[in-house]
């Protein structure tokens, strides 16, 4: 066995025995204020969907921040996909990060670029060959339902369109985990719903799902796992869930 196989091995293990993504007593801490983050202690399994809920300054964007690898923590270790975040050189940020999926409230779209080759962007970062990129764009962009779109420029499409695109570029190099920050935050509710159901669908494919929202219909309704932050800390953490009122 190869020292590599044995390292892998070893992740795998981690994974069934903590999770996918996993804090192990984290605080956060800014320069001035109380904790971002208080000893928070969380782990999320291998193919869940979560909802994250909390008001403003709960620590919900934090933590995001910190699974990304965009923030360290003060104390504790967050481990994603079995990796220690804080022994991780800056050079091997990128190559980790390969295997999340980021969507965004505000899409962050190349507006001067058609959706085709805002997909394909995704693909031509990590150097996936063209060969393969004009097979993989197509497909995820049928997937989200805009095969009939990609030579449109993202100016020109509906707020809920923008929002499939972004969606796309998240899954076309078939990240283990999706985190979704507010992904219906700037959509009506006929594409609010539209949006969840794509994401329980990419769930129900094997993809870790992690979603920060404030829309408690759609929690209310999904019935999954929601984790409740306030100040700093968890308050709840309920398979099935609610959006639960803070006061």
């Amino acid at each position: 066995m190869t020292k590599r196989e044995l390292s892998w091995k070893k992740r795998e293990q981690f994974i069934e025995d903590h999770g996918i993504i996993y804090l192990d007593n984290v605080s956060k801490v800014y320069s001035k204020g109380a904790p971002a983050l208080n000893g928070i202690t969380l782990g999320i399994g291998k193919g869940e969907f979560v909802f994250i809920v909390g008001d403003s300054g709960s620590g919900k964007s934090t933590l995001i921040k910190l699974l990304l690898r965009e923030l360290t923590a003060t104390s504790g270790s967050v481990y994603v996909m079995g990796s220690d975040l804080e022994k991780l050189k800056h050079r091997q940020v990128p190559k980790f990060r390969r295997n999340l999926g980021v969507v965004f409230q505000d899409f962050r779209l190349l507006n001067d670029r058609n959706v085709y080759e805002n997909v394909a962007f995704a693909q031509r970062i990590i150097e996936v060959p063209s060969i393969e990129i004009r097979r993989n764009v197509p497909t995820i962009l049928a997937t989200v339902g805009l095969a009939g779109k990609y030579k449109a420029k993202t100016r020109q499409l509906s707020g809920g369109e923008q929002q499939r695109v972004a969606l796309a570029r998240a899954l076309v190099n078939n990240p283990s985990i999706l985190l979704a920050d507010e992904p219906t935050g700037n959509l009506d509710p006929k594409n609010s719903w539209e949006i969840m159901t794509l994401l329980e669908e990419i769930n129900q494919n094997g993809t870790t799902v992690v979603v920060v929202t404030h829309n408690r219909e759609i929690v209310n309704a999904m019935h999954k796992r929601v984790i409740t932050m306030k100040r700093g800390i968890i308050i709840s953490d309920a398979e099935g869930g609610e959006y639960i009122d803070e006061d």
